[in-house]
């Protein structure tokens, strides 16, 4: 198990069946957020699912959603400080490798933010990416 972390960062171990250790980082304010959703959804054990889909405005939109299930095979699993687990297939982690999630708020409302070291551009709205 190996660790990343970065100044306001919680760390987050990274197991990953297929033996490589992909580098995506879960902040404390957002897996704090994660799990509370969780909770309040009568789900605490169960993670979060975060991926790359085609579509969207610039090419390809993010996948944030509850999971239920165990990882998949070759699912890189992230484990956050305070237990929250993130899956993240194969194929979206080429596109998301250092990654890093936050939670922000702020005076136009809050959300998840993705700070993606692999993105060329995006739309306006930050919902659609271009790799």
């Amino acid at each position: 198990m190996t660790t990343h972390s970065s100044e306001d960062a919680a760390s987050s171990a990274v197991e990953h069946a297929a033996g490589s250790l992909p580098k995506l980082t879960v902040t404390a304010a957002a897996a704090e957020i994660m799990h509370g959703q969780l909770v309040k959804r009568g789900t605490p054990d169960a993670a979060i699912r975060f991926g790359i889909r085609g579509g969207g405005c610039t090419g390809y939109s993010y996948v944030f959603e509850f999971s239920d299930k165990p990882p998949r095979k070759n699912d890189a699993v992230i484990t956050a400080d305070n237990g929250v687990r993130v899956y993240v297939d194969p194929k979206s982690m080429i596109y998301l490798e250092g990654t890093t999630i936050h939670f922000e708020k702020g005076i136009r409302g809050h959300g998840f933010q993705f700070d993606n070291p692999n993105v060329k551009n995006d739309c306006g709205c930050g919902e659609s990416v271009n790799f």
